[in-house]
């Protein structure tokens, strides 16, 4: 759940991160949701179609849609121990911009559809961001994406043959992070937070080895965004040494990432793997481009890491076609995403179609389906207990 994006003209997220994660894709919410254990947990029946719910139920399942989701976000981008599923999160937002979409006038002022991760942990100093961290908007399939570019092109009065050109990237399953420099000097690091106020982590992200102390040539002022992650292997290793040290271990690498920037002893977090992804930017003293990019390409050429994965599209097959290039390479880059980010790549278009309450109107999140595995029976041994008792024990490939 990546990343966001920045609410600068020029500024954007990836990821993910996060990703804080995602408002879901309007033409997704209309329908009813499956039951899943955990949403019965909650007391919820999604399964009972939005156009069936009086305004009296509407009104009591948006107070319950709205308590589960805060409390998911706590436990997501404060205590990195996710409560529930992306999946199962995925369907509350949806369902809840449903009904917010059916009952406008119910909408409450502390609606999900408009916040951004979660408020700063208190462990830490704040820093304001100076231009908001946001969210992005949710695809599922090829025709959300495709509605997200005739959207594009009504607002921008284009017609479906003319050229419009779009970025493609990974969406890194980590966390977001800000990172100011001035003069060329990185002088703060701040996490997203809620999208106005994060965690200062400067001495942390100092620690890590892919985030420079210094940007040669870069302008006066450049806050870049992207996003902090673990690879596969570095994330192995690290539960084997806290197995070995009778620690606690990390349920994936998302959440070890997460854990590991937001400590409050820098020292911890110089000895975990950490590595970072730029992929936005936020306050700037000069442009970086005139379009996304060249700004992301003069990103690397600053000497920040940027996803070698990352695409110009010139029309909508192609940004369909990265995609699924990108998913097939997904179990094997040694890293986790979960999706790819499309941007509109004319910077003066995204000036034009601006912003949502909590996403750009110009980016999409395309998400992946969750990845599936085959395990082979070989076969079943039977083992004696002391006491006689038999159990089978599977043996798999």
């Amino acid at each position: 759940r990546n990343p966001g994006a920045s609410s600068a003209r020029a500024g954007q997220g990836s990821g993910g991160g996060p990703p804080g994660r995602h408002m879901p894709s309007g033409r997704r919410a209309a329908g009813a949701i499956a039951l899943t254990p955990r949403n019965s947990e909650i007391g919820m029946d999604l399964q009972c179609a939005v156009a069936d719910l009086t305004p009296q139920q509407a009104v009591e399942e948006l107070a319950r849609l709205a308590a589960a989701m805060e409390a998911a976000d706590r436990a997501y981008h404060q205590d990195d121990a996710p409560a529930i599923s992306d999946a199962d999160y995925d369907a509350l937002k949806a369902r809840n911009a449903a009904i917010e979409a059916r009952f406008p006038e119910l909408k409450r002022p502390d609606s999900p559809s408009d916040k951004v991760g979660a408020a700063p942990s208190d462990g830490f100093a704040k820093v304001r961001h100076a231009i908001p961290m946001l969210s992005l908007e949710n695809a599922f399939d090829a025709a959300d994406v495709a509605d997200f570019d005739t959207r594009i092109r009504r607002f921008l009065n284009l017609g479906p043959d003319e050229p419009l050109a779009f970025t493609a990237e990974p969406k890194i399953d980590g966390l977001s992070l800000s990172l100011r420099y001035e003069r060329g000097a990185l002088v703060q690091a701040a996490t997203r937070g809620d999208g106005e106020t994060g965690e200062n982590v400067t001495a942390n992200a100092r620690t890590v080895a892919d985030i420079p102390e210094r940007l040669d040539g870069a302008p006066e002022l450049l806050e870049v965004r992207g996003e902090v992650y673990m690879s596969h292997a570095d994330f192995a290793g690290l539960n084997a040494r806290q197995t070995a040290a009778g620690a606690r271990t990390f349920a994936n690498p998302r959440n070890a990432a997460a854990g590991s920037l937001r400590q409050l002893d820098p020292a911890i977090t110089a000895a975990r793997p950490l590595r970072f992804f730029a992929y936005a930017w936020g306050a700037l003293s000069a442009p970086l481009g005139a379009t996304q990019w060249e700004a992301i390409r003069h990103l690397a050429a600053l000497g920040l890491p940027t996803n070698p994965l990352m695409r110009r599209c010139e029309h909508l097959a192609e940004m369909l076609d990265q995609y699924r290039a990108i998913e097939a390479q997904r179990a094997t880059l040694g890293y986790d995403i979960d999706g790819v980010v499309y941007k509109l790549d004319r910077l003066d278009l995204q000036a034009r179609l601006g912003f949502r309450s909590a996403t750009p109107r110009w980016a999409l999140a395309h998400k992946f389906s969750a990845q599936r595995a085959s395990t082979r029976l070989i076969d079943i041994d039977i083992q004696v207990g002391r006491t006689g008792a038999l159990s089978p024990v599977a043996r798999l490939l």
